[in-house]
């Protein structure tokens, strides 16, 4: 806890002078009677009252002082908080074409991906992660981020049918996302900044090349690294004909000699993923990449915790006024 207002501390230095004068005046206060002999009082107690006296004096001083406490606006101690922690800046770039529900992966090569991705994030608590996803275009879902629970919370909504809803065009622009993922990490100060592509296909849209992407990537310093997902041969792909899914057979065309030059032009590697424990794989050797220092600013927000302090003033205030008007009350 923290006073937002400590200055009205000061405040309290007034009790200091109310005191003195309290001691000073019930110095020469107390009531006197002539009487012959004092022997018959002098073992006589003075009652209860006579120990009360000065609680009404106390309690006054209490009062005070916690509408000194309320008017200092004491609060909880959440606030900006900077820390440094080890990781580097990562854009994931996923294909999310229809082709992706091939299922030569199980279940299909998005929900594989998808799965081996999450926990790839979740073993990297201090990296700055974020989300590219490309079929005919790109966007960003989610920029870089060190709140993974965000960023995993978007990851799980991906879904191919996105392109077939027309919410993004099909297609493979695999420089269009390679080209997003560059804008998000271009301005980024972290030693290390990477890019993990993953794509089942060749290249056959957008209006930039994998290989001018790549030229591009490497000027800023961004490594990139690929992973062609999908078995040899051919794969079981599901089609809805009157509405009932019938699988057919389609041959898995991916342009590894695109995917190895892109890493290759910017110190990154290729992976080849034909299975979900190849996958694993691939994302456990990308895990072993360097890490640097960086600096996280978190928020809390603040909350006023001047409640409790008015509270006892209001019951100390009461409770002197009680005390003076019945058991303390004094007759002129």
């Amino acid at each position: 806890m923290q006073l937002s207002q400590p200055y009205f501390l000061l405040l309290a230095l007034l009790l200091i002078p109310y005191i003195v004068w309290y001691i000073m005046r019930n110095q020469n206060s107390s009531p006197s009677l002539r009487v012959s002999t004092t022997e018959m009082v002098r073992l006589a107690s003075g009652g209860f009252r006579q120990h009360l006296v000065h609680l009404p004096f106390l309690l006054r001083m209490l009062t005070y002082l916690m509408i000194v406490v309320v008017l200092c606006r004491p609060q909880t101690s959440n606030s900006w908080s900077d820390r440094h922690i080890e990781g580097i800046d990562i854009m994931l770039c996923m294909d999310i074409s229809t082709s992706m529900l091939a299922e030569d992966l199980r279940p299909n090569r998005l929900e594989a991906a998808k799965k081996v991705a999450s926990e790839f994030i979740s073993g990297r608590p201090n990296d700055n992660i974020g989300l590219t996803i490309f079929a005919g275009e790109s966007f960003t879902q989610c920029p870089m981020t060190t709140d993974h629970a965000v960023l995993l919370n978007l990851f799980q909504g991906l879904r191919c049918d996105m392109a077939q809803q027309g919410l993004i065009e099909d297609g493979t622009a695999i420089g269009m996302g390679l080209a997003n993922a560059i804008t998000r990490l271009k301005d980024s100060k972290a030693k290390s900044k990477v890019i993990i592509l993953l794509t089942d296909g060749s290249n056959n849209a957008g209006d930039i090349s994998p290989q001018t992407a790549a030229q591009i990537a490497k000027s800023f310093g961004i490594r990139i690294y690929t992973i062609g997902v999908g078995t040899t041969g051919t794969a079981r792909y599901p089609v809805i004909v009157g509405g009932h899914t019938e699988y057919l057979n389609i041959p898995v065309e991916i342009d590894e000699k695109t995917l190895a030059a892109i890493a290759s032009a910017t110190d990154g590697e290729f992976y080849r993923a034909t299975n979900n424990s190849k996958l694993r794989e691939v994302y456990q050797e990308i895990d072993k990449l360097e890490k640097t220092k960086m600096n996280v600013r978190k928020y809390s927000k603040r909350y006023e915790a001047y409640g409790l302090f008015a509270l006892i003033a209001c019951l100390s205030l009461l409770l002197e006024l009680l005390l003076r008007e019945t058991i303390l009350k004094r007759i002129p």
